[in-house]
């Protein structure tokens, strides 16, 4: 969304972030980032990501007061970007492909970005707080509508059980075995069993 350059009659002008701001948020992420990558999401604190960023502890609270806070920053330009090709992009991740390849493809995608940001997704999608992120709201209605497209029985409770198999913690176990590829070929299988007309 752009952002209005003049404040309209009676506002105030929007606040610029100031440069050192702009530069603590930056040194943030990319502590947080490397933390994560390397470390359990449960064993890295708020201390650790202020130590690393090499700012002070209230200035860290006055951006994110968590550390889960820190990792949905992290994972939002990866998960819009997600979301903007399942909505107007190519076939068959976009629309104008059959609901169960359709399916197939987005776990595809989701393979993709659990193999990219797996780190970030276990910080934000641990247990019940998974339901609760913007981001599985939008995959449980993308799934939903494939499902009822198909004909599947009682789509909406279906979509959560179709959105199981990409749980991080599932993801992370599943990798101890097996290659991204083998996961997404299992869950394209899953897909047409579900999502066939």
């Amino acid at each position: 969304m752009a952002t209005r350059e003049i404040p309209l009659a009676g506002e105030p002008p929007p606040r610029r972030e100031r440069a050192d701001a702009a530069r603590n948020r930056a040194q943030v992420l990319a502590a947080a980032e490397a933390l994560l990558r390397e470390r359990d999401p449960a064993d890295v604190t708020m201390e650790d990501v202020a130590r690393a960023a090499g700012v002070g502890r209230a200035t860290l609270y006055r951006r994110f007061p968590d550390l889960r806070s820190i990792a949905v920053a992290l994972l939002d330009h990866h998960e819009r970007d997600l979301q903007q090709r399942l909505l107007d992009g190519p076939p068959p991740l976009g629309p104008g492909a059959p609901p169960a390849q359709r399916l197939a493809a987005f776990y595809r995608a989701m393979v993709d970005l659990l193999e990219r940001c797996g780190h970030l997704l276990r910080a934000t999608e641990s247990g019940a707080a998974r339901f609760t992120t913007g981001a599985y709201g939008f995959w449980a209605a993308h799934v939903r509508v494939l499902l009822a497209e198909a004909g599947a029985p009682h789509p909406a409770e279906l979509s959560d059980v179709a959105l199981a198999p990409l749980a991080p913690e599932l993801y992370r176990h599943q990798r101890e075995h097996l290659p991204p590829a083998a996961i997404a070929d299992r869950l394209a299988w899953l897909a047409h069993r579900i999502a066939a007309p």
